[in-house]
């Protein structure tokens, strides 16, 4: 992917430039972090996976700093947290790959411009970890779900 730096004549312009060049990132980190974790879930699962990302982008906020990362970017390749960034996934070489012309992918990206400017719904009842369903992790152990979405089980564990 090429990006273009607009020109921009004043600090104030460079500012918002920048600015929207980071959303443009941001917008296209989370759809190919929900792409790659829940494309075969549909519109809802991949609704799901961007609440997690956004609830522990405001748990990080409202802490001021946690250990998944401050942002949306850092909090989506935050090793070992959303498998499609590990290296040795096989969705890693698929995500950083995928098109706009891939009919989930498109739908992952509407969800996601929609999510980085919270305007989504949040249908994990404020979930900020999942695992699929099949896979026990330790975290796992003795917590209650907030929801089962598709293949996905979600938790709340941050209070």
């Amino acid at each position: 992917m090429k990006i273009l730096i607009p020109h921009a004549s004043t600090p104030s312009e460079k500012n918002i430039a920048n600015d929207a060049l980071y959303h443009e990132l941001e917008v296209d980190t989370l759809a190919r972090t929900m792409w790659g974790e829940a494309r075969n879930q549909g519109s809802i699962g991949m609704q799901a996976v961007a609440a997690v990302i956004i609830n522990r982008t405001k748990i990080s906020q409202q802490k001021q700093k946690f250990w998944w990362g401050s942002t949306l970017i850092q909090i989506c390749q935050k090793p070992y947290q959303f498998s499609c960034w590990n290296r040795t996934d096989p969705n890693f070489q698929k995500l950083l790959h995928v098109t706009k012309e891939n009919i989930y992918f498109a739908s992952a990206l509407r969800i996601a411009r929609r999510a980085v400017y919270n305007r989504i719904d949040d249908p994990t009842g404020g979930a900020d970890h999942y695992h699929a369903s099949g896979i026990f992790p330790l975290w796992a152990k003795g917590e209650k779900p907030t929801a089962v979405i598709g293949d996905h089980i979600f938790y709340r564990l941050t209070k």
